[in-house]
């Protein structure tokens, strides 16, 4: 993956917008996390440091760390908007525990695979796709029986 702030300076300028101390910080606090996190989230995190950020900034921001290609929008199907760093072509799925909200990243060659073989069977070549597993995590699955 290019340098995120090359990008991020690119993609602004594209946009006719300034590249700010606000936003720089936005993008350097989201390039810190890992997994997945909300606007929210990353909002609690950067107002440690910049006190003066309103949520709203951290909001736009990651709408523009998504459209520059750093940021990627997971929704996991709870009504929450998630956001990840963007790997390059570095693809990932996800099973997600229907209990308690927990998630986990999956990379599986046999599934990429089949996902392949289906879009040939229907004449279709894929170009992207999401693929989130809902179910019960092992956690989950002992408090039920108890």
């Amino acid at each position: 993956m290019q340098d995120p702030h090359v990008l991020f300076n690119d993609y602004a300028a594209k946009q006719r917008l300034k590249m700010t101390p606000q936003r720089r910080h936005i993008l350097d606090v989201f390039l810190e996390q890992s997994g997945h996190v909300t606007s929210e989230e990353l909002y609690e995190l950067v107002k440690k440091a910049y006190k003066t950020i309103g949520q709203a900034t951290v909001y736009r921001t990651l709408k523009l760390l998504s459209g520059a290609g750093i940021a990627k929008e997971v929704d996991f199907g709870d009504g929450v908007t998630r956001y990840e760093l963007q790997q390059g072509d570095d693809h990932h799925d996800h099973l997600i525990c229907e209990g308690c909200g927990e998630n986990v990243e999956v990379l599986d060659e046999e599934i990429e695979k089949l996902q392949e073989q289906v879009a040939a069977r229907h004449g279709y070549r894929l170009t992207r796709h999401k693929m989130y597993l809902y179910g019960v995590c092992p956690k989950c699955q002992g408090k039920k029986k108890s």
